[in-house]
């Protein structure tokens, strides 16, 4: 089992890997060996919570599959064995994000202090501008 928070994991079942061929620098070995890394985690099989599997459609974004499959891919190592501990770390990282339930925001009222600044800097604001649009007098 992988441990994701202290109450929850995953079960590498739930983890599909395939192998792929890198793109970018490294040499001769890119060509031959398949060491890029596609993981896949099907966020509607899994056993997750339905608010957590509500917040991770929102954060996966284009991640995420019309069949309900998260792809992640990593290319970054020349090893396969390091590009598939990066693809795991990424999901990981990305379930823990979704298991932080965000505070709800209560709202309040502005005090009658704040509301007397804002009419006052708005009153001030108001007469400098009068003033730049008065024409000058002259008197002679």
């Amino acid at each position: 089992m992988i441990h994701v928070t202290p109450s929850l994991v995953i079960d590498p079942a739930d983890i599909r890997e395939s192998f792929m061929r890198a793109s970018g620098p490294g040499g001769q070995n890119v060509n031959k060996v398949e060491t890029a890394v596609e993981l896949r985690f099907n966020v509607f099989t899994a056993a997750l919570p339905e608010d957590l599997r509500h917040r991770l459609r929102g954060l996966a974004g284009r991640l995420l599959t019309q069949s309900g499959d998260l792809v992640i891919t990593s290319q970054r190592f020349r090893s396969q064995e390091r590009n598939r501990e990066d693809a795991l770390e990424k999901l990981v990282a990305l379930l823990r994000k979704a298991a932080f339930v965000p505070r709800k925001r209560i709202a309040t009222r502005p005090t009658k202090a704040s509301k007397t600044r804002r009419l006052e800097t708005k009153s001030k604001r108001s007469e400098v501008k009068s003033m730049r649009r008065s024409k000058p007098r002259f008197d002679d």
